[in-house]
């Protein structure tokens, strides 16, 4: 009997005015080298968010060889973007910083630091235990640095690695923690604190009462391509002085692909599975892609849900990916076993999608 299986983050999605300049500095500074796809074409499947019409678009994704989840760097096309109406906030519904994954993380910081990050803290423990730094980078996306040992590929040239999770604002955190743990599998309260956070204090809005809860999954990772992706968690963050500091929503009035955080998604499998238990959690899908759909080179099955806040989840059921496009190898999915992990042989020769800043155009 088939049942939902979530492998782990995919990928978050973050919107630019100008793909470039962007899309370079994540595969320099912060090496995410290994490119899956680079495709322009129209959005047409997402009508509920791109205000009822198809709208063009240009998307990369890339992954780091030390693992953890990718980036989906998204230019809309045709129109103008739109930015915040105001600043915006920490506990802002929606996602509001990216984790990132770091072995050594003194030597991640200096190299930001020495390559255009803004630096929002120094190094120091987080209330969950861990080494961690946050940092804004130059189109204004936050980020948090946290330790973690895992490695796909030990590139030893690498101070850090890839996604490691997203910190989301959240309205009710009961009903966000109960999203989680039953649609998602982050079902393990890792820490469940309320205070004022000195780390914070550079963020804007840093300054408020927050009631900070990290969860993380009580499975193993699991899925064709869980190694690739490794483990993470999810901050779920609720500022405690809403009323007198109000948070909205990070795309508030804005469309989806406008520049900021845009998506969270994950690699699932048996997509009709999740529909299910999406349903019965009473968080349908609003948007279907169906199984037929293409980006570049590579093919899948997506979907959409709202969390509580509004935020999007995106699953993505993976069928072919480009490993040598130039040879014409591929690694196909669609029959492997839904837990077990391809052999490393298979997924570590995504190292040859590695592509070079210079050759970025």
């Amino acid at each position: 009997m088939k049942e939902k299986v979530i492998c782990g983050i995919q990928q978050v999605g973050v919107g630019v005015e100008e793909l470039l300049e962007p899309w370079k500095w994540y595969n320099k500074v912060m090496g995410f080298e290994m490119k899956i796809f680079d495709d322009e074409g129209v959005a047409e499947r997402m009508l509920p968010y791109t205000g009822g019409k198809p709208q063009p678009r240009r998307a990369v994704l890339a992954f780091n060889p030390r693992g953890g989840g990718g980036f989906e760097v998204w230019q809309p096309k045709g129109r103008k973007v739109k930015y915040p109406e105001r600043p915006l906030l920490l506990g802002d519904y929606g996602i509001d910083i990216c984790k990132i994954k770091a072995k050594e993380v003194e030597k991640a910081y200096a190299n930001l630091k020495n390559n255009g990050a803004t630096m929002l803290s120094e190094v120091c423990v987080s209330p969950f235990g861990f080494k961690h730094f946050y940092f804004k980078d130059p189109w204004n996306n936050i980020f948090e640095v946290e330790q973690n040992d895992y490695a796909f590929i030990d590139d030893k040239n690498l101070s850090n690695g890839g996604v490691n999770g997203v910190v989301i604002g959240v309205k009710d955190m009961e009903k966000s923690i109960e999203f989680y743990g039953k649609l998602l599998d982050y079902d393990t309260i890792v820490g469940d604190v309320t205070g004022t956070f000195d780390e914070l204090k550079n963020i804007n809005g840093g300054n408020d009462e927050f009631r900070r809860v990290m969860l993380k999954r009580s499975k193993p990772i699991q899925g064709p391509l869980s190694d690739m992706m490794g483990d993470s968690h999810i901050e779920l963050i609720q500022c405690r002085d809403a009323a007198n500091h109000v948070r909205t929503g990070t795309l508030e009035n804005r469309y989806w692909g406008d520049p900021g955080y845009i998506h969270l998604c994950f690699d699932v499998r048996n997509m009709e599975c999740i529909k299910e238990a999406a349903e019965a959690l009473g968080h349908p899908f609003v948007c279907d892609g169906g199984r037929d759909f293409d980006m570049g080179d590579a093919n899948g099955h997506f979907t959409y849900v709202e969390d509580p806040n509004g935020t999007l989840i995106e699953f993505v059921e993976t069928f072919k990916v480009p490993v040598m496009k130039k040879f014409g190898i591929y690694l196909n999915l669609g029959n492997k076993d839904d837990y077990k992990p391809l052999p490393k042989i298979m997924t570590k020769a995504m190292r040859f999608s590695k592509i070079k800043p210079e050759k970025i155009k």
